[in-house]
């Protein structure tokens, strides 16, 4: 039986890490990135795939890492789904992730938390070997006000760090990701207070032999720990090679830290020890409050918003942006959604030298 006191109990600790998200001007001119759809529809018809689309798609996603396709008139995932296509062409599977998403569609992805939850700029499976070229979005639900996403240029931030001693230190020593996934059957008939995934989720299996197999294939160092819970370690460094603009990048964030947590419904209660997510250096040493706070200001300074309409369609290139949300209100019968699609893997090669 939960406590009677269930608001009181599972309340926030103090010291919560919020974003700020952006300075209230974006990073980047939206006229860089934004393709209006009525440019290409055809009288006044839903935004359909065609080669014009897909060559201005195309060159501004390779010159800027960003679309942001408005006025489409579409509300089908399927047929946003087309159109994001043209420029991610290579769907992959959500194997191996943190966040605990369920297919919505064919291919595409809820976004795998709470509404209350912010979530802090990340970039999307950086703490796996095999991470992903670019993500999208698909505006498939949205509240009358608020629901935005945030991006936030990764080039000006790398900058910014590495003009810094935490951005050297971080260089220098690179990061662990501690995470600690529960075992759903261990929660059965229970409320799933401290859970943020249950390796079954992340791993599509039921299969402990193949779940820890899924997670070293994934680069992770894992093993059992108490009450089916698998544990992984991953080493790696914070930044990764981006062929193409031939320099290294931040590709990480405060989002694997507990941090996370701090508004995630049922876990932000738990002291940081206790959480599933860590982020330490690579040699094991903690991050101070001061450089906590300084990496998630960097991103917060070079932040900029993207206010959704139903229909809307999101290409980000995942070395040159991180993405994350504001905790998300709805009034009464409204609903949020976002369509998710993951593109090409690639193999994580960390950083060359004389790439900065």
């Amino acid at each position: 039986m939960l406590n009677p006191n269930f608001a009181e109990e599972f309340a926030p600790l103090a010291g919560r890490l919020e974003p700020r998200w952006w300075t209230g001007t974006p990073a980047i001119s939206p006229d860089l990135f934004v393709i209006d759809g009525n440019e290409f529809r055809v009288d006044g018809q839903p935004l359909i795939a065609s080669p014009e689309l897909a060559e201005r798609m195309q060159s501004t996603f390779d010159r800027v890492g960003l679309v942001h396709v408005i006025n489409s008139g579409l509300d089908d995932l399927q047929a946003m789904r087309l159109v994001a296509t043209q420029v991610l062409k290579n769907e992959r599977k959500y194997e191996g992730g943190a966040n605990p998403r369920k297919i919505i569609e064919k291919n595409v992805y809820e976004v795998g938390a709470p509404l209350a939850a912010s979530l802090h700029y990340h970039h999307e499976m950086a703490y796996i070997g095999s991470s992903t070229k670019m993500v999208s979005f698909m505006a498939h639900k949205m509240p009358k006000v608020g629901g935005a996403t945030f991006v936030s240029d990764n080039c000006q931030a790398t900058d910014a760090l590495m003009a810094t001693a935490f951005g050297q230190k971080l260089k220098t020593l690179g990061l662990c990701y501690h995470r600690d996934l529960t075992d759903r059957d261990a929660f059965e008939g229970r409320l799933d207070i401290g859970v943020y995934n249950h390796w079954q989720q992340s791993m599509l299996t039921d299969d402990q032999d193949e779940a820890i197999a899924e997670a070293r294939r994934r680069g992770l160092e894992a093993e059992w720990g108490p009450d089916r819970k698998l544990m992984t370690r991953y080493y790696i460094s914070a930044f990764e090679y981006f062929p193409h603009l031939d320099r290294n990048l931040l590709y990480s964030s405060l989002a694997d830290d507990d941090a996370w947590f701090d508004s995630w419904p049922l876990v932000q209660h738990l002291p940081p020890e206790e959480r599933p997510l860590k982020l330490t250096f690579g040699d094991g040493s903690e991050m101070s409050p001061e450089e906590k706070q300084l990496f998630l200001d960097i991103y917060d300074d070079y932040g900029i918003p993207i206010n959704w309409q139903v229909g809307d369609i999101a290409l980000i290139c995942n070395y040159r942006f991180a993405h994350g949300r504001p905790a998300v209100h709805l009034e009464e019968g409204e609903q949020r959604e976002l369509g998710v699609l993951i593109g090409e893997s690639f193999d994580r090669v960390q950083t060359l030298e004389g790439k900065w």
